[in-house]
């Protein structure tokens, strides 16, 4: 492959969906308390901020002082690009902030931006990489805002750095493997006339063979790092957190060693969305209830990866995120002769009756927050699998809920066992 074909290649949009970057970003910001942003290589935006804290916002509300926080992002991404893993440095507003590069094939694509913490313990270690702001914590709102910053010790911090390293790592690189493999495939690579160009492309493969040898160490060291951080609340007696780490630990695991063409049994489908549910109800408290009542008889049921976390994930965004007072989500399974249905409903605003069927067919798709692409996507994939006959069916009605039935074959099953409530 010709250098300047690579080059248009390295960009940082072509190796990670976003949309999935973002769920983690959030994620990580939820599990660990540490505000966070993606960046390009240039250091323009790739994914909204998560977690942010008051006293960043208040800072960055001035024009000048938020010229320093830009500096401070910039020459942090530049400084962890250099030293190629996590960088650590105090902000010129006085907090702990970390820089996570992204590499693929020796090229620097971007940086997920995090911090926003106070040390337990002060680390003379860390640089101030750009002139402190004098004064600040002389203003009584601005100190307010500060004392109520997360308070970490150094050791947490280094563990979320390595953690976020490894999984945004591991994604990049496993899709540059793809794309060479993809274009050593392409009919089109026939028609190259030069002895060179082949041997720069076989050359470009075994580098990219090489990096998928080595990111399969990342996912182990990922899940001990989660198991270390895990570990440490246990013993600070942080109850909420440990079970956050080890449900996102089981997602994580989960999505990484999956893909869409894969079938899994029901059960472990049912364990992914009770993981997604549990940190969505650590975030939203009070405003979100669920109830999940899958007989046992069903669980070993072989269905296609992923089918029920998107369908819950859409009752989150629409049902519950937009009502001030939240909302319930309830999934369900019961047999209709030689199918089994699944049942997602909430008690949202509803969908009008004329959008359901766009929504099926890909036709109502708002790229601002991936409505609809979620349905349509399961949809599509489980009449692929199973026919026409298969698939998703929604009923709803403005202001009176949602329900949406995932519909797939029953295998026989064994009456005699009476299944549990979760």
């Amino acid at each position: 492959m010709k250098k300047n074909e690579v080059r248009k290649l390295m960009n940082l949009k072509n190796f990670i969906d976003i949309g999935k970057l973002q769920k983690i970003q959030n994620e990580f910001s939820t599990a660990t308390g540490i505000a966070s942003v993606t960046v390009d290589c240039i250091g323009n935006p790739v994914t909204k901020t998560s977690n942010f804290t008051k006293y960043c916002d208040l800072i960055r509300s001035d024009s000048k002082r938020k010229k320093a926080c830009y500096k401070c992002d910039a020459h942090g991404g530049l400084q962890a690009a250099i030293k190629g893993g996590p960088y650590f440095y105090t902000c010129h507003g006085g907090l702990t902030d970390f820089a996570i590069p992204i590499i693929v094939n020796e090229t620097y694509l971007g940086a997920v931006l995090a911090g926003q913490i106070r040390l337990t313990e002060e680390n003379e270690d860390l640089d101030n990489i750009v002139k402190p702001t004098p004064n600040l914590l002389d203003n009584p709102k601005l100190k307010e805002a500060y004392l109520e910053t997360p308070e970490l010790t150094f050791e947490q911090v280094q563990a979320a750095a390595e953690m976020i390293f490894a999984v945004t790592n591991y994604i990049v690189e496993g899709q540059f493997v793809n794309i060479i493999q993809e274009r050593l495939n392409d009919k089109n690579m026939k028609l190259l006339e030069s002895i060179t160009v082949q041997s720069e492309l076989e050359r470009s493969l075994k580098e990219a063979e090489l990096k998928a040898l080595q990111s399969q160490i990342n996912p182990h060291f990922l899940f001990n790092v989660l198991n270390t951080i895990g570990r440490l609340a246990l013993m600070e007696n942080a109850k909420k957190t440990e079970n956050i780490i080890y449900s996102f630990s089981d997602m994580m695991r989960y999505t990484l060693k999956k893909n869409s063409t894969q079938l899994v049994d029901l059960s472990s489908e049912i364990n992914h969305v009770k993981n997604y549910l549990s940190i969505q109800k650590l975030r939203l408290g009070e405003r979100l209830n669920y109830n999940i009542d899958v007989p046992e008889k069903y669980k070993s049921i072989k269905c296609p990866f992923m089918i029920l976390q998107p369908i819950v994930e859409n009752s989150i965004n629409h049902a519950i995120e937009k009502n001030i007072n939240g909302g319930s989500i309830n999934i369900s399974a019961f047999q209709e002769e030689d199918k089994l249905i699944i049942s997602i409903s909430d008690d949202g605003i509803g969908i009008e009756e004329e959008k359901i069927e766009e929504i099926l067919n890909g036709e109502h798709y708002d790229k601002s927050n991936d409505s609809g692409i979620g349905l349509y996507n399961v949809n599509m994939r489980l009449m692929h699998h199973y026919g026409s006959e298969r698939g998703l069916k929604i009923k709803s009605k403005n202001n009176n809920g949602t329900q949406v039935d995932i519909i797939i074959n029953a295998e026989k099953i064994d009456d005699s066992n009476q299944g549990v409530k979760l």
